[in-house]
């Protein structure tokens, strides 16, 4: 599988995102609307004059050899499944901590979305955050629709602890080190310890994790990541270890 031609479907396709979501998609009787307005969430882009320069820079930049050489290079020390990777533009406006690349990750698939990339560390580090993703979602046995808010905390942390340990904390996500730890532990007791079994088919969940309305910006996401560095300090546990790590493990936060 690996990396999929979308340099070659935007060429003909761009104006029709649509098509593109139907070409991922596995199942006929999927939505491929549907699947576009959920990607919209994680920086998919938006048909435009915009969108199209950035689609021709990747080219231009050769962004899709770039995107293999790191993907199959962790492929192989990870000893990871070998699924479809999908490129497309990325909505700078969309996901503002990070206006240039984010991605969104499923057990079967990653998509990457991509703006102005100036250095490949930038781009291997968001490959390892979601190709980790797919590794742990693979080699655990809960299904993703039974998690909770831990479960979806502790993947992001994971996932950005691997980005510490191959590529170094100076690219980890800003959001690793939005708050002291003072702050992460008022957050914690207010919002986060009483609401840790929340499953993800509830609001609250998305609003805990991403940091919606009244709650701090991608408050979960950095929690996550704090629970499982603090863990790291005092267990001893590979990179192969935290694909199957149980969450329950990482609740151990200050």
């Amino acid at each position: 599988m690996g990396i999929k031609r979308t340099d070659e479907w935007l060429e003909k396709d761009f104006y029709h995102p649509e098509k593109l979501c139907r070409r991922i998609l596995l199942s006929a009787e999927e939505d491929p609307g549907r699947f576009y307005r959920y990607l919209l969430r994680f920086g998919m882009y938006r048909p435009g004059r915009m969108a199209q320069e950035t689609y021709k820079e990747l080219v231009k930049k050769g962004v899709w050899p770039k995107v293999r050489n790191i993907y199959e290079h962790y492929r192989d020390i990870w000893n990871g499944p070998d699924i479809p990777v999908y490129i497309f533009p990325k909505n700078r406006l969309i996901n503002d901590t990070d206006p240039d690349k984010s991605g969104v990750s499923f057990k079967d698939k990653m998509l990457l979305f991509l703006n102005d990339i100036k250095h490949k560390k930038e781009l291997e580090a968001l490959i390892v955050h979601e190709y980790h993703h797919v590794c742990r979602l693979n080699r655990i046995s809960k299904p993703v629709q039974e998690y909770t808010l831990l479960d979806s905390m502790v993947i992001e942390g994971l996932a950005e602890f691997a980005v510490t340990k191959y590529c170094g904390k100076n690219y980890n996500a800003k959001w690793t080190s939005s708050y002291s730890k003072e702050e992460l532990s008022h957050y914690w007791k207010k919002y986060i310890e009483k609401s840790l079994t929340v499953d993800r088919t509830s609001p609250l969940h998305d609003r805990l994790l991403y940091g919606m309305g009244r709650y701090p910006a991608l408050l979960g996401y950095a929690l996550g990541y704090h629970l499982v560095m603090n863990q790291k300090e005092s267990q001893t546990w590979s990179i192969h270890d935290s694909f199957t790590i149980k969450a329950e493990e990482m609740v151990s936060p200050f």
